[in-house]
């Protein structure tokens, strides 16, 4: 990566301590792009060119660092929004399949009481696939 000076790689209106910065969206994104281009299994290392002089003592163990605080607090945050999304997909499907068990349950009273009509059939048709629709955000977590 190269950069006129260190302060492209952060994002310039975070005012948190250095090590503590969040990196620049641009500079992230560029990051994580050309790490998806290589083979899953490569080793890499990000090389940093500065067309200016280190402005701080052992600037590059610094830059290190910080890159790896953002990436550290970055999986972080993926990993509880995973969370949250299984834990939602796991109430959505008992809703879901409530629902669905419900409205079976309730076209099957429908034909008791309605018989084997051709009103009763579209009317049990019809409840199947709202259950089955109530169905789509669990199975659309899931899969």
């Amino acid at each position: 990566m190269h950069l006129r000076e260190m302060s492209q790689l952060f994002d310039s209106l975070d005012h948190s301590p250095f090590r503590e910065k969040d990196l620049d969206r641009n500079a992230e994104e560029y990051i994580v792009d050309s790490l998806k281009e290589l083979p899953s299994r490569a080793t890499c290392e990000l090389v940093i060119y500065l067309d200016q002089a280190a402005s701080l003592p052992d600037e590059s163990k610094v830059i290190e660092e910080a890159i790896h605080v953002h990436f550290a607090r970055r999986a972080q945050v993926l990993r509880r929004e995973l969370r949250r999304l299984i834990r939602r997909g796991w109430i959505s499907l008992a809703i879901g399949l409530s629902f669905l068990a419900m409205v079976f349950l309730l076209g099957q009273l429908v034909r008791r009481i309605m018989g084997e009509t051709q009103w009763a059939f579209l009317l049990r048709e019809s409840l199947l696939i709202g259950g089955w629709v109530a169905m789509w955000k669990p199975l659309e977590i899931f899969l």
